[in-house]
C-alpha cells in the first residue's frame, strides 16, 4: 500500500516541518531504555566510586536483591526515567532540526559527517540542561550508602534545601564533557554505520521492507553504542565521582584535579566492560524504538540516504 493511501495516526507529516521535529522529539521520549538498564547503571556507578564495593556484577545484584529486593536492584529508576525522557526529547528532536538547519540551509555543501557531528553536539548541549538536575539526584541516590535519598521527591528537596538550585547543576560541565562527545559519536557513527550496511547489502534503503530497515537501525545503534561507551567513559566516571565526592564550596576544576590525583588514569576506566554492554544494548534499542515510531507515523527511518 502506498504511503499516501495508508491511514496514518497524525496524517501526513511534511519532512522538516514543525510537526516533523515535534514528532521526532516525541519519538525520543518513547521507550524506557535507560530505566530498563537501571540495575546495570546502579552497579556501574557504585563500582566507579568504590571499585572494592563488589567483587563482580553478579555478586552485586545478589547482595542488593538479598538486602532490598527488586526495588533495590532498580533503585534510582524515577530520576532516570524522567531525566532521560526530557533528554531524549531534546536530543532527537533538536538533532533533526539542527541537521536540517546546518546541512540543508546554512552549509549545504559541507561533508555530511561534519553536519551530523555539529547537529548532535548542538542538540546535546540543550538536552543536557534538562537532564542535569535529575542526573545529579540519581547519582547521589545510587552512589551513597545509606542512600542520600529514597526517591526523586526526597532527593530534589534535600539538594535544593542544602545547596540551592545551583546544587542541581553543579555537574553540568562534566555532564557536557561526557554527553556531547558521546552523542556526537552516537549519531555520526550510527549514520555512517547504517550507510555502510546498506552499501554492503547492495540495494537502496527504500527497496527493503520496514522490518529490515528497523533491524538495520538496531544493528547500527548497537555498534554506535560500543563506540560511545569507550569515548565517554572517563567523563562518566568523573561525573559519578563529582556528584558523590565533591566537597562543599570546592570549585569544579579543583575537585576534578583532586579526584584524578586519587584514582589516576586507570581509575577513569573502572566499569568499562559493564558500560559497553549497557550502552550497546541501550543504544541499539533506542534506535529501534525511535525508527519504529517514525515508521508508525509514516516517516522514513534514519540514515541510509
Amino acid at each position: 500500500m502506498a504511503l499516501q493511501d495508508r491511514k496514518l495516526p497524525f496524517g501526513l507529516i511534511e519532512p522538516n516541518s514543525t510537526k516533523y521535529f515535534a514528532s521526532c522529539a516525541l519519538g525520543g521520549i518513547i521507550g524506557p531504555t535507560h530505566t530498563a538498564v537501571t540495575p546495570l547503571d546502579l552497579v556501574k556507578c557504585r563500582r566507579q566510586v568504590d571499585p572494592k564495593i563488589y567483587s563482580s556484577n553478579i555478586s552485586a545484584w545478589r547482595s542488593i536483591f538479598a538486602k532490598e529486593g527488586l526495588r533495590g536492584v532498580f533503585f534510582g529508576w524515577s530520576p532516570t526515567f524522567l531525566g532521560y525522557s526530557f533528554q531524549g526529547a531534546g536530543k532527537y528532536g533538536l538533532y533533526e532540526y539542527f541537521k536540517h538547519l546546518y546541512g540543508d540551509q546554512l552549509f549545504p555543501q559541507t561533508n555530511r559527517t561534519f553536519v551530523f557531528l555539529g547537529a548532535s553536539a548542538s542538540a546535546e548541549f540543550f538536552a543536557d540542561m534538562a537532564l542535569c538536575p535529575l542526573e545529579a539526584i540519581k547519582v547521589r541516590m545510587q552512589t551513597t550508602l545509606p542512600p542520600y535519598a529514597n526517591n526523586l521527591r526526597e532527593g530534589w528537596s534535600r539538594v535544593v534545601t542544602k545547596e540551592g538550585m545551583g546544587g542541581l547543576y553543579r555537574g553540568l560541565y562534566p555532564l557536557w564533557a561526557r554527553q556531547i562527545p558521546y552523542t556526537m559519536t552516537k549519531f555520526a557513527t550510527f549514520e555512517e554505520t547504517v550507510n555502510q550496511i546498506y552499501k554492503y547489502l547492495g540495494k537502496p534503503k527504500e527497496s527493503y521492507g520496514q522490518m529490515t530497515q528497523t533491524g538495520v537501525s538496531f544493528l547500527g545503534g548497537y555498534i554506535a553504542g560500543i563506540f560511545c561507551a569507550v569515548v565517554s567513559h572517563p567523563a562518566d566516571v568523573m561525573v559519578s565521582k563529582l556528584n558523590a565526592d565533591r566537597q562543599p564550596g570546592e570549585g569544579a576544576m579543583k575537585a576534578v584535579s583532586r579526584i584524578y590525583g586519587n584514582i589516576g588514569f586507570s581509575g577513569l576506566w573502572n566499569g568499562l566492560p559493564v558500560r559497553i554492554v549497557m550502552l550497546g544494548t541501550l543504544t541499539g534499542f533506542q534506535w529501534l524504538i525511535y525508527d519504529s515510531f517514525k515508521v508508525f507515523l509514516g516517516l522514513p527511518t534514519t540514515g541510509g540516504h
